[in-house]
């Protein structure tokens, strides 16, 4: 399973509170972890984090109160949260966005309280709310709700998948463990029989997904894993990038970074795959140099611009 984030999980969170205050004597457990496709263990570790959440001074006035009685859970908000806050135009458009975006999540009810308060809001800035348009990737709500069923089901799929790094389209059946949200994109944390290894797959390079008749036992616990995971034996190649391709170490995992004299990095990443690091040393242009890099990656970016350069030729 990928390492959630704490911006992921605070929009998790925050997706969860206004549905459980909306639902009177509060709700099952079970139902929860169903409707917003977290296990058991995920949903009491986030209903202790809200136990600490309160303004000061943290006096049990002033928290929020979860109350777990048997199999079932509450929350009740301090009367703190019940008065109305003073905001400036930009922070309430702020928060009319932030709220589209929690409100995208899985499991929110899209008439609930959480909706009606964007619309509150909304009104008073005198914008409609819909025209706040927050996207979380290409995929299709078919191919969503299917990973999602499958999740909660135990039920394999059959995947057409489209392989960026490799620039290959391959059929895997896959265990689905989570359908979930990062960083505006969907993503599906699965076991892959093809690789026989737990893989994460970007929702929107799904192709195709048909439902299998064959169930899985999931694993009471998954280990923690990111998008991409280099190994020892993964190649690693050294770039020296100009100051204006810093944003290469914000978006891409890099095993170390120097800083240079004139502004620039050098960086030294692990390569899943030569499509990928063609695609990126295109991306970058002639700004960027290979310093060290396995004899069958030194060439990458020249290749690959050998290749496309008759391209725009012939179009000429």
């Amino acid at each position: 399973m990928n390492r959630v984030s704490a911006s992921a999980r605070l929009r998790r969170i925050l997706s969860i509170l206004p549905w459980l205050m909306s639902q009177p004597g509060g709700a099952p457990i079970d139902e929860v972890c169903r409707r917003f496709g977290v296990t058991r263990e995920q949903l009491l570790a986030d209903l202790g984090v809200v136990w600490m959440v309160g303004v000061y001074p943290y006096s049990p006035d002033t928290l929020v109160d979860v109350v777990i009685d048997h199999d079932r859970v509450s929350v009740q908000l301090a009367d703190y949260f019940r008065h109305p806050l003073r905001m400036t135009p930009d922070q309430a458009l702020a928060l009319v966005a932030t709220g589209r975006s929690v409100a995208a999540a899985r499991g929110v009810d899209p008439d609930g309280p959480l909706s009606r308060a964007i619309a509150k809001v909304a009104s008073v800035l005198g914008v409609d709310p819909t025209t706040v348009d927050v996207q979380l990737g290409e995929a299709t709500t078919v191919t969503l709700g299917l990973l999602e069923q499958a999740a909660i089901d135990h039920r394999q799929v059959e995947l057409d998948y489209y392989s960026y790094g490799r620039d290959e389209v391959t059929q895997r059946t896959v265990d689905p463990y989570r359908v979930y949200a990062d960083q505006g994109q969907w993503y599906l944390d699965a076991y892959c029989h093809l690789t026989e290894d737990q893989r994460i797959f970007r929702v929107d390079r799904v192709r195709s997904a048909s439902l299998l008749d064959a169930e899985f036992d999931a694993p009471a616990k998954v280990d923690s894993r990111g998008i991409f995971r280099a190994s020892a034996e993964t190649p690693r190649v050294t770039l020296d990038l100009p100051r204006d391709a810093r944003w290469v170490v914000d978006q891409y995992p890099v095993d170390r970074v120097e800083e240079l004299e004139d502004g620039g990095v050098r960086v030294v990443l692990a390569i899943s795959a030569r499509p990928w690091l063609e695609r990126l040393l295109l991306r970058l242009g002639p700004s960027a140099h290979v310093l060290d890099a396995p004899a069958e990656l030194v060439y990458s970016g020249r290749d690959a611009a050998a290749r496309i350069l008759p391209r725009y030729r012939s179009t000429t």
